[in-house]
């Protein structure tokens, strides 16, 4: 071991003490609530968790959350097979959801609209798990209240709030979580301080993780995969006793280090193996709404601000010194909440963005793409009877767009979606769903910005979602499935040469078991998708930023506690079918793998809010690609690697 993780874990080990110091005796709160692996518990949150738009609705498990947070979005998703996380380093990691781009999806955090493309070598879509405490993601058919631009469903992310973190009684209090990786010597730590007082509330939130290169299976190190993340979140909020309640919050997440010279893949013939990315993330949210409200009168209101801004170095070029890439979106979501029974709720309002992604090094002053969007929106969620389910819903979208060239033009169309769910038996449900979104112009990476673009011949894209299901739930035995289709027309896809158009698809089906018992639970899915553009197999170049060829997936988690030694034990799978359907310019198969995972939480009993975990990653020390990972179907491109066998441990102490 080098002396620098010598030092590394010296240090984590010297906090250890510090840990496990005896404190008093605390009431029963937020930290010895049991951590689910269930997600039904994560859904039952959900104020529509219920509902037949939610048929489709993957949710990421209490358990899933609190083991990802010292880690990356591959941790955050590893669960559901559904949902694929490649790149290797986070800076790079991008997220597929039925095989469908992320980017094709609205996204939200907290409210706020987040930005979709920027740098194609480099995740759009970083969030740090740590911030987290609830994340759904509606695959296919989104509702209408999800948001414009929802052409392949919608991601939504909400962050901790003090009441989330404080214990039962508590006016001030927080937590600390400090661990250490082998693989790679990465020594991270956070800390999350919240206080409540007559109504008001407040949270501040800091993160820190700092390591060396990591190695893969095979034992060669990942030049650039050095961690080097800094995140941050704070929270003001104001409850009245009547329920109205406003909320203030800003996060922020960096890093800026060495990377591979093309982010998301090694090397390819550069003279410069590695270049600095400077990358800043940021979004700012206030809202209102009442947490009492019932009846017809249920307002609530959303100002958001999301911002990512990144520097990356040209060191073959220097006279253009550093290339910069920065999109904005400030949005304004209001709706009002129609409560018609226990049951029935209708859903209608108005949102709103201004979204502009920009260009600039040291020779452009900065070349632009802007889009305003406002839309006009109503869903209905209503349980006719005992047995069915129905959701409904449309919107109306009017785009603005301005091109590099200073081209304006304006779009517009209707959006509707419909869902049914019906109950044959008591343990067997039977759900479909349709859509048709409208999707504008999207903008396009700002890396490839020409302001010579002709963009005449671009048309407003439009999706179609399809899917067919069935959910069967006997208690401690839960069974899923659905077949699914999304199609996207005229979605923009360009080259710094010219503007572009295709057609795409993805379609394949989805399966998922969950099994519980007095003291663990039982969590495996399977999905597989099949994705092709303008008519023909694709390979993962001629798909970029649509999707990818990710064939079939697996994800298996289990874990059992032993309450009579404060012990939880489990592991997890995650794993890919060989993929040998190469098309287009691909050149060779996509290997197969099985990963094995495994982990052991203690809490002691006399040493209230402690919990100490140690987990293996990659038991077996496989060398391996995670399937979403780019350009592993070329055998010219050396793709991002996993890292082998990873032993850490993970300190988190409540207080």
């Amino acid at each position: 071991m080098a002396p620098n993780r010598l030092f590394k874990a010296a240090l984590l080990l010297s906090a250890l003490p510090i840990c496990i110091m005896p404190m008093p005796a605390l009431t029963q709160g937020a930290s010895e609530q049991a951590i689910m692996l269930d997600p039904i518990v994560i859904r039952a949150r959900d104020d529509d968790g219920n509902a037949a738009d939610r048929g489709t609705s993957e949710y990421v498990a209490d358990a899933e959350l609190d083991r990802a947070r010292m880690g990356d979005l591959k941790d955050l998703f590893s669960g559901i097979a559904s949902v694929s996380v490649g790149g290797g380093i986070p800076v790079a990691q991008k997220i597929f959801v039925n095989g469908v781009d992320m980017l094709n999806l609205a996204v939200t955090v907290d409210g706020a609209a987040q930005n979709n493309r920027i740098f194609h070598h480099v995740s759009a879509n970083a969030f740090d798990p740590g911030l987290m405490k609830f994340v759904r993601v509606d695959a296919g058919i989104a509702a209408a209240d999800a948001g414009p631009n929802a052409m392949a469903g919608a991601v939504v992310m909400e962050t901790v709030d003090a009441g989330d973190v404080l214990m039962d009684g508590q006016a001030v209090g927080g937590n600390a979580r400090l661990s250490y990786g082998s693989n790679g010597g990465t020594l991270a730590g956070s800390v999350t301080l919240a206080g409540q007082h007559q109504g008001f509330e407040w949270l501040a939130y800091i993160k820190r993780a700092t390591g060396d290169d990591y190695e893969t299976g095979a034992g060669d190190v990942v030049e650039g995969s050095a961690a080097d993340l800094n995140a941050g979140l704070l929270k003001f909020a104001y409850e009245a006793d009547t329920g109205h309640r406003i909320e203030l919050s800003g996060q922020r997440m960096e890093d800026n280090a060495l990377r591979p010279y093309r982010a998301n893949i090694i090397g390819v013939g550069r003279p410069f193996p590695l270049r600095r990315y400077d990358t800043e993330r940021s979004t700012y949210t206030l809202s209102y709404r009442n947490m009492q409200a019932d009846g017809v009168w249920d307002p609530r209101v959303t100002i958001g601000w999301s911002e990512v801004d990144i520097g990356v170095d040209q060191p073959l070029d220097t006279a253009y010194g550093v290339s910069r890439g920065l999109n904005k979106t400030f949005s304004v979501k209001a709706e009002n909440r129609f409560h018609l029974s226990a049951t029935d709720s209708i859903s209608a309002g108005l949102d709103y963005y201004d979204r502009e992604s920009r260009y600039s090094d040291a020779l452009t002053s900065g070349i632009s793409e802007n889009a305003q969007n406002i839309g006009i929106f109503g869903q209905a969620r209503m349980e006719p009877s005992d047995p069915l389910s129905l959701s409904f819903g449309a919107r109306w979208d009017r785009q603005d767009f301005e091109g590099t060239s200073g081209w304006q033009d304006s779009f517009s169309g209707f959006s509707a979606n419909g869902s049914a769910s019906y109950a044959v038996t008591d343990t067997l449900s039977l759900r479909a769903g349709a859509s048709t979104v409208f999707g504008g112009l999207t903008m396009e990476d700002n890396f490839i910005f020409n302001p010579a673009w002709d963009y005449g011949a671009l048309r407003a894209s439009r999706s179609r979602n399809y899917a067919l299901g069935f959910d069967y739930d006997a208690g401690d035995l839960r069974l899923d499935g659905e077949l699914f289709l999304t199609q996207i027309d005229d979605v923009r896809f360009s080259s710094y040469a010219a503007n572009d158009s295709a057609d795409m698809e993805s379609r394949g089906f989805n399966l998922g078991l969950g099994y519980g018992w007095a003291d663990g639970f039982l969590r495996a899915s399977y999905s597989r998708s099949k994705v092709k553009v303008d008519g023909a197999g694709t390979d993962s170049y001629t798909a970029v930023d649509l999707g990818a060829p990710l064939g079939g997936v697996f994800a298996i988690e289990a874990q059992h506690t032993l309450a009579q030694y404060d012990l939880t034990v489990g592991g997890s799978i995650e794993a890919a079918q060989r993929y040998s359907d190469t098309e287009v310019d691909a050149d060779r198969e996509i290997p197969g793998y099985a990963v094995l995972n495994l982990f052991a939480e203690y809490t002691p009993a006399g040493f209230d809010g402690l919990v100490i975990r140690g987990q293996i990653e990659n038991v077996l020390d496989k060398e391996y690609a995670d399937r979403a990972t780019y350009g592993q179907d070329f055998s010219s491109v050396e793709p991002l690697n996993e890292p082998g066998r990873n032993i850490s441990l993970v300190l988190t102490k409540q207080f």
